[in-house]
């Protein structure tokens, strides 16, 4: 196609149903890993990388049951793994944030590497320089990625270049971490803001989300229960 012709003068009438955006909710579904409680997350739009996300928490313990379209419950009482399939993380980007959410929760995770659409080099050495800053041990190999951590130290870190990804798991991994985790040069997209809402409305402390300053106070421990209207 090489161009779309627009004739106007019509006046348009109707009604849409605007559904959560796709970017915070497979942030969000991870990052309920954080607590091992019950999460009901409403206004998730039902597409194929919403779907995958809950196939990868199922495939470590998660409970999710579907009550309606758009509608879903996390039960997350029975995690039992911190090893993710290779070959259910390697067909989608945003697998990466069970990095942070599970190295938080756990000290420790293993993921194949991020896969999805083709969209050119998209590296993730601006979530590894944050998970390392924070005290984790990565090593990458074979078309895996393992992290391991005592415990994650609050700290100061500079984005090297503005990533939303990045910033937003390294939000997520600094939100169980001892101490306070300043993240300069931050992302200020709506889906930052919508996870650092809802890492709040479980408990966590985290103040700048939408400025490039953002600032997590650690917790000790988060939620066990929280209801959410999913994503801007």
């Amino acid at each position: 196609m090489e161009k779309l012709v627009i004739t106007g003068g019509t006046p348009l009438r109707g009604e849409v149903s605007i559904i959560g955006a796709k970017n915070s909710a497979i942030a969000i579904l991870p990052a309920t890993l954080l607590s091992n409680g019950v999460f009901t997350l409403y206004n998730v739009p039902n597409i194929i990388d919403v779907r995958l996300s809950c196939q990868i928490l199922e495939a470590i313990g998660s409970k999710i049951t579907w009550i309606d379209k758009n509608t879903l419950i996390i039960d997350n009482k029975d995690v039992h793994s911190t090893k993710v399939p290779l070959d259910l993380t390697s067909k989608f980007r945003a697998s990466y944030y069970l990095i942070g959410s599970l190295l938080s929760k756990y000290g420790k995770i293993e993921v194949g590497l991020p896969g999805g659409c083709n969209l050119g080099v998209r590296p993730i050495d601006q979530h590894i320089k944050g998970f390392e800053a924070l005290g984790a041990e990565s090593n990458i190999s074979q078309g895996k990625i393992s992290l391991n951590a005592k415990k994650l130290i609050g700290t100061n870190i500079y984005m090297d270049i503005v990533s939303v990804g990045a910033t937003i798991n390294i939000m997520i991994a600094s939100v169980l971490a001892k101490g306070t985790t300043t993240i300069e040069n931050a992302a200020k997209e709506p889906h930052v803001v919508d996870i650092a809402n809802f890492l709040n409305s479980m408990g966590a402390d985290i103040r700048g989300a939408g400025t490039d300053v953002i600032k997590i106070n650690g917790v000790e421990r988060l939620a066990r229960k929280c209801n959410l209207f999913c994503c801007s």
